[in-house]
């Protein structure tokens, strides 16, 4: 195996709202064809990838502009806006490399050839971690999937659900467990061109088509021994690391707020043109589409809001209960969903159809309640801490 050394010189993406929209308009001009296609997102991946935005959070240790958390989820939720499919993919790449330049987990040179693959081209990394028969990783167990280890490294085996980004990823970081005495929980650092990969073409979705979030098996996969980035069992017991809402998390519900901006803006499209023969000018002039909009436009304000709001607070060292910042994960969540679902209602049928962009931007949208930690999870925990730090007197 040839050793890359040095560091490449990264660009750094443009944050302005000049650039952002730019990046916006390029990646939704393909958006509904690949939506109906459910093809990757090529495009529009090249097109993050032409402006540094897939590498923004590089370590500059790496030749990376590490951009800070509030600067990502802009470009998320910028990107969310033109194709949310995009977004999801770009979102699991970012947070590989923030988590690397957090933790520096990776071997050295397998990271090294990861960031000068991506200086030249797309490459895209993500976690793997649902399995068919324990569902979602954040609500507890442990994973099928088995390392066997060896003299030369490990032997990976097991089938995984819902790997965003299908055969377009670069390398898969795959949750497995040990079959060592006493067990081993973590992920394993898998290149995507390792014999025994198969990948299944199960993803036929209501949302987020193109994101290739298909199954895919691995048998006898080998890599070598440095690459298990372990998670530690902490007072003998695994806690697993999307039980709770974290900075990195964040970007997967900022897209969703891209989402309900595009939806917004279909519906303005849609009430300044629309004239019905009764009314005689645009239903924009009534009063109860200004409502209407106006409602659209408090739930996305109090989405950015509680968005730019948390990360600040987080960027400044506030220490914050992780169980707060899984509420506010999910009351971005809440407010993105009814923007769209409230732009939907008040045009009806028009707005269901699929010739109009608020039918693909209502699918896309639901998908934010997939992301862990889910609601009932969330209310459960905070429940708890609330119950706990408010005693009855």
């Amino acid at each position: 195996m040839t050793t890359i050394t040095g560091r490449p010189t990264l660009l750094v993406p443009g944050t302005s709202p000049h650039a952002l929209a730019a990046l916006t308009a390029e990646i939704a001009t393909t958006a509904a064809q690949y939506d109906r296609s459910a093809a990757i997102p090529e495009a529009g991946l090249a097109a993050a990838h032409r402006g540094g935005y897939l590498t923004a959070t590089v370590a500059e240790r790496y030749g990376g502009p590490e951009l800070a958390h509030r600067e990502v989820v802009r470009i998320l939720a910028a990107i969310g806006e033109g194709d949310p499919s995009v977004a999801l993919i770009a979102a699991n790449t970012l947070a590989t490399h923030q988590a690397q330049a957090v933790n520096n987990s990776w071997p050295e040179a397998l990271y090294t050839e990861l960031v000068h693959r991506s200086a030249e081209r797309p490459t895209l990394v993500n976690v793997i971690r649902a399995e068919p028969e324990l569902g979602a990783p954040a609500r507890g167990g442990l994973p099928a999937t088995i390392a066997h280890r060896t003299p030369e490294g490990w032997i990976i085996n097991g089938r995984k659900s819902f790997a965003t980004g299908g055969a377009a990823l670069a390398y898969h970081l795959v949750w497995a467990r040990t079959d060592e005495d006493p067990v081993r929980v973590g992920h394993f650092i898998v290149p995507a061109d390792s014999d025994g990969i198969t990948w299944h073409d199960t993803w036929d979705h209501l949302g987020l088509r193109a994101s290739n979030t298909h199954d895919v098996t691995y048998a006898n996969i080998v890599v070598p021994s440095e690459n298990l980035i372990e998670i530690p069992f902490r007072d003998g017991v695994y806690r697993d690391p999307a039980a709770a809402a974290g900075p990195t998390s964040f970007g997967h519900v900022a897209l969703y707020v891209g989402v309900a901006r595009a939806a917004r803006s279909a519906f303005a499209d849609f009430a300044r043109t629309r004239v019905p023969a009764a009314l005689g000018h645009p239903i924009a002039d009534t009063d109860r589409i200004r409502t209407v909009a106006g409602e659209i436009e408090a739930q996305i304000v109090q989405a950015e809001t509680l968005l730019e709001g948390i990360l600040r607070r987080i960027e400044s060292g506030e220490i914050i209960a992780s169980e707060h910042l899984s509420l506010i994960k999910m009351l971005i969540a809440r407010a993105v969903t009814t923007a769209v679902q409230t732009a939907v209602a008040a045009l009806g049928n028009a707005a269901l159809t699929r010739h109009h962009p608020l039918e693909r931007h209502l699918r896309d949208v639901l998908c934010v309640r997939v992301h862990p930690p889910q609601e009932d999870t969330v209310l459960l925990a905070a429940g708890r801490a609330a119950l706990r730090a408010h005693p009855g007197r």
